[in-house]
């Protein structure tokens, strides 16, 4: 069923705090990323103008502009994907990885197809702007263009796949889990170093973490390490998403997946219509709040988080804008007691790319 977004937040009512997941295999992941050329640790940023001006004691970014070589998180799921789905295959040999993407992922893909030996072939949507569609083509991959939105080119990725041809997709369906599960386990080396940098600030855990979500699968790496096993109390977990695609949003709200109609939006990453299914059943019950911020909010945060040294393409910048709609909105005092959201409190960000995944638009907005 397809329905418009709802309203510009919601209160997950299903959450429920004494609910855990399976634990992720975190130390095989980050010793597979350290083993990769060019792995290092991303900074946390500290902002304390930012969080003196939100009202918090402490707020830090999760800097993901420089991520092995690429603009955003993504080489974190791509590249221990890649390297699970092809580790036991027989016969060995080259192939053609393929996938469907708005941009970040899909040249994640094609840049460790290549760095592994082996071809790519990416399937866009409408509304990836040209510079991105060359950026991935200059990884070496042939692209598709696919008229129509995210979930279509999905679609003909999936349908192109053959014998020598293997499928990467970030997005869960029933009968294809596994692929999509590997590249949520590579996001989760992002939370072990959080945690890493939290406690150099003497810091256990944030209160709260704000997660830029499109079809949900770094939101389910967040909760399955946060989530995970025995880890209790974690952190609140908000999710933030465009307003005209905002189909976590939707589904929380309706208590069920639901898709959403997308449109154009400077957040290019996150315009995604459909929840994988891997990622709601960790959503439904983890996932405490949702916010969908407009186009002016994540613009305006981009120019903010560089005022700070934070280099922020419009996803990226989409968590500062949801921080700011909790603390700013007149009608969210629900909201902010539902992620516990206090002066005294410690929130990170999670700032997925940089401006240089977004090049069709001008720097910060």
């Amino acid at each position: 069923m397809t329905r418009p977004a709802p309203a510009w937040w919601a209160v997950n009512e299903a959450r429920d705090p004494a609910w855990s997941c399976r634990p992720a295999p975190t130390a095989a992941v980050r010793d597979f990323h350290r083993s990769l050329p060019g792995y290092a640790t991303t900074r946390l940023a500290p902002l304390p103008g930012l969080a003196r001006a939100v009202g918090v004691a402490r707020m830090f970014a999760k800097d993901e502009s420089n991520r092995l070589g690429l603009p955003a998180f993504k080489a974190l799921g791509a590249s221990w994907a890649i390297h699970r789905a092809l580790r036991d295959r027989a016969p060995a040999g080259p192939v053609t990885v393929v996938t469907a993407t708005d941009g970040n992922h899909g040249r994640a893909v094609a840049r460790f197809a290549r760095q592994f030996g082996h071809r790519a072939a990416i399937f866009v949507p409408d509304g990836v702007h040209p510079a991105a569609v060359q950026a991935i083509r200059d990884e070496g991959a042939d692209v598709t263009h696919v008229p129509g939105d995210y979930d279509a080119a999905v679609h003909a990725a999936a349908s192109a796949t053959g014998p020598d041809m293997v499928l990467i997709q970030d997005m869960a369906w029933d009968g294809y889990e596994q692929v999509p599960g590997w590249i949520v386990d590579g996001y989760t080396t992002l939370f072990a170093e959080i945690d890493e940098q939290l406690h150099e600030h003497g810091i256990a855990r944030p209160d709260v973490l704000v997660v830029p979500a499109g079809v949900g699968s770094l939101l389910q790496a967040a909760l399955t390490h946060y989530r995970g096993g025995d880890v209790r109390p974690g952190p609140a977990v908000l999710s933030v998403e465009p307003g005209s695609a905002a189909c976590v949003l939707a589904s929380v709200a309706a208590g069920h997946p639901v898709t959403v109609a997308t449109g154009v939006t400077s957040m290019a990453g996150l315009n995604c219509g459909t929840v994988s299914s891997l990622a709601w059943p960790l959503i439904s019950r983890g996932l405490d709040a949702c916010v969908a911020v407009g186009e002016a909010a994540a613009a305006d945060a981009a120019r903010e988080l560089a005022g700070h040294g934070v280099d922020a393409g419009p996803c990226g910048a989409a968590s500062l804008a949801a921080l700011r709609a909790v603390r700013d909105g007149t009608d969210a005092d629900r909201l902010r007691a539902a992620l516990g959201l206090t002066a005294a409190g410690t929130v990170v960000l999670l700032v997925t790319e940089g401006t240089a995944a977004n090049p069709g638009l001008p720097p910060n907005g």
